[in-house]
């Protein structure tokens, strides 16, 4: 039988996070098995942002290639591909500018929300605008038909849909299938500082290359429940981000439900909380930054994979980009 086919991938502005490993890689390991998996190194997309600094974006690509190897992802298995390798998303991409307009994109809430976050004002970045074009792209391409996304960005699968409804219409045939949009189990963690999502950009994340000690002192840092001053306080675990990461990556809920329940009730430390959290992180990230470095020291690998998985993600895009032409009527050569 034919496996669904699943696109997904990563921005290249710098190492992968624990929120990462928590919302999206280790689903990743599990869907390689299961379904036909693309993992697109997306340096164009980060480029929509970073157009100051393109040589962050070109380093990335390396970093994020390396922790995909390092936590299992296998290259036999998925096709890890370079997305500025792929001309055809580009194509494909102006393409649905046509049948997209500019209030529409402008409208999208996921957009919206990015655009108010980075503080563009009305000096948005056209290629940050135009990004659910792009990705409609990116999807289509592959004839994507399941896309795992945070609940934030379902908006964006649906403009997907709506453009291939109209390519599809255009064309008078069924060319591109629609894509449904998976919502991992656990969503964006907070950032150590509780502030925000855990993020790159805003240095409140631990890297999965991240070093025993550079965990612990995350760990220490950890946003808890300012008002749980004593032991005996009783202790909020909503907005916790310690108890968000115990969430996340203890494997042990009964355990975990009963410290809840003794936090609540007053009578358990952030101190104990925490140096669970850091023994559960230690054993998490210590295989993937071992293997991580092992991998570092043989670069020529790492390149192959990325190039051999590009033509083979290459070819397969621009069989969909001619069908997509053709299917528009527009001249072949």
């Amino acid at each position: 039988m034919t496996k669904p086919v699943i696109l997904t991938g990563d921005r290249t502005t710098g190492p992968l996070h624990i929120g990462h490993f928590a919302g999206s890689l280790r689903n990743r390991l599990r869907f390689q098995d299961s379904h036909e998996q693309f993992l697109l190194l997306a340096d164009t997309q980060a480029l929509t942002d970073n157009a100051h600094d393109p040589d962050k974006v070109r380093r990335s690509v390396i970093e994020v290639a390396l922790d995909y190897l390092a936590i299992g992802i296998d290259p036999a298995k998925t096709t890890i591909c370079l997305q500025s390798g792929l001309p055809a998303l580009a194509e494909l991409s102006m393409l649905y500018l046509n049948f997209v307009t500019v209030s529409r994109l402008e409208r999208n809430p996921t957009i919206k929300d990015e655009i108010r976050a980075r503080g563009f004002g009305r000096d948005i970045p056209a290629g940050f605008l135009c990004y659910p074009a792009a990705q409609a792209g990116d999807i289509t391409a592959f004839k994507a038909t399941v896309v795992p996304v945070g609940e934030d960005q379902t908006a964006l699968i649906e403009q997907t849909n709506e453009i291939v409804r109209r390519i599809n219409a255009t064309a008078g045939k069924t060319i591109l299938p629609e894509a449904q949009a998976v919502i991992p189990q656990f969503g964006r963690l907070p950032g150590v500082d509780g502030k925000a999502k855990m993020s790159k950009s805003s240095g409140n994340a631990i890297a999965l290359s991240a070093s025993p000690e550079a965990i612990s002192a995350a760990v220490k840092a950890m946003f808890t429940d300012p008002t749980h001053l004593r032991i005996e306080d009783p202790g909020q675990v909503e907005g916790n981000v310690v108890f968000a990461c115990l969430d996340a990556f203890d494997e042990d809920p009964a355990t975990l439900e009963e410290m809840k329940a003794q936090y609540q009730r007053g009578g358990l430390g952030d101190g104990r909380i925490k140096r669970r959290l850091d023994d559960i992180l230690q054993a998490l990230i210590g295989p993937i930054r071992t293997r991580r470095a092992e991998l570092a020291e043989d670069h020529a690998y790492v390149l192959d994979v990325i190039r051999s998985g590009t033509e083979k993600a290459r070819s397969r895009t621009e069989v969909t980009k001619r069908e997509v032409v053709e299917g528009l009527g527009l001249f072949v050569l």
